[in-house]
């Protein structure tokens, strides 16, 4: 999974999702007196679930602190696929080599995961003990300014792009476009149901379950907003998945949906919003994504992070929704 650690970058109205067409247009002792104060309990530690594994090493990320491993079945936890793990002491890696069959402990807690105690068993059979040069990533789709004079902005503009009208299909097993959100502030981001480690997917959704929860519970807060989270994994997230997942969120229909589709088309809507994956062993290797669209079809801010985004999230979808359909 690749994690890019880049800040938040605002696009501002003046900028689009240039081969969407605009989707969505695809477009934290005593006083000084004799009395004593009161002094607040500490604050409980996390629970931490332990689980021993092993597994075989493809891929060691010194920088970024994690190491790729194809791993066997951690307990009931999760079944055996090849995905990236964190480490917290770097003089973990010291040593690893691609190929190296290795066995380790997985620490998860409700909100983050690493490994530790890894501990190398032995090269594996046929695999070469050379660090691997991570292959080149595809060209991605990028954000661009529009165009600063009229002339210049009708000569930009784009027909209506055809995956606006696809019928997506969602959680309820109800036929979707994304044409059908045309006024509202929609967030978009991507994940799959079976990506148990905390800090990956299931953050993602945790955002727009604490974010929903916050804008519901506004005061005369704006109603023309919508949630879309969309599965990579066509094949296992069936609608039935999709909406027992989101019951797992306490999400609400109203405006929160769950997408699946052909694989085609989730590839192609994955790379309009300049998102990657592929899928290794069972795991789905991917970038972190969130987009906010404001109300007049306009690419207003992209998230290229994982983490706690909920607050940012309630502010950005708030001035989405306030947008009027005017030019950017």
């Amino acid at each position: 999974m690749s994690h890019n650690q880049a800040t938040a970058r605002p696009s501002g109205r003046g900028r689009r999702f240039v081969a969407a067409g605009c989707l969505l247009a695809l477009a934290c002792a005593l006083g000084a007196g004799t009395q004593p104060q009161t002094v607040p309990a500490a604050a409980a530690e996390p629970a931490v679930q332990t689980f021993d594994a092993k597994g075989v090493v493809k891929e060691v990320r010194t920088g970024e602190q994690c190491v790729v491993i194809a791993h066997e079945a951690i307990g009931t936890y999760m079944g055996a696929m090849t995905m990236p793990f964190k480490v917290r002491d770097p003089g973990e890696l010291a040593g690893l080599r691609n190929g190296d069959r290795v066995s380790f402990r997985l620490r998860v807690t409700e909100t983050e995961s690493w490994i530790e105690q890894l501990v190398r068993l032995g090269a594996a059979a046929g695999e070469s003990s050379e660090p691997r040069v991570p292959a080149a990533r595809p060209a991605r789709l990028t954000v661009t300014p529009a165009a600063a004079s009229p002339a210049a902005g009708r000569a930009a503009r784009r027909p209506r792009h055809p995956l606006m009208d696809f019928p997506f299909t969602n959680e309820l097993g109800q036929r979707v476009t994304l044409g059908d959100f045309h006024g509202q502030a929609l967030a978009i981001t991507f994940f799959f149901t079976r990506c148990p480690i905390p800090d990956f997917c299931p953050r993602l959704s945790k955002n727009f379950e604490q974010a929903s929860q916050t804008l519901e519970s506004l005061p005369h807060a704006p109603t023309n907003w919508h949630f879309l989270s969309v599965s990579f994994d066509t094949e296992f997230d069936t609608p039935a998945v999709l909406r027992a997942y989101g019951a797992r969120y306490h999400y609400d229909p109203k405006h929160w949906s769950f997408l699946t589709g052909p694989a085609d088309k989730i590839r192609e809507l994955a790379s309009l919003s300049d998102v990657t994956f592929e899928k290794e062993n069972g795991f789905f290797n991917h970038n972190f994504r969130t987009l906010v669209i404001d109300a007049a079809g306009h690419l207003q801010m992209t998230f290229p992070v994982g983490g706690d985004l909920s607050g940012a999230l309630v502010t950005e979808m708030l001035k989405a929704a306030a947008a009027t359909n005017q030019p950017p």
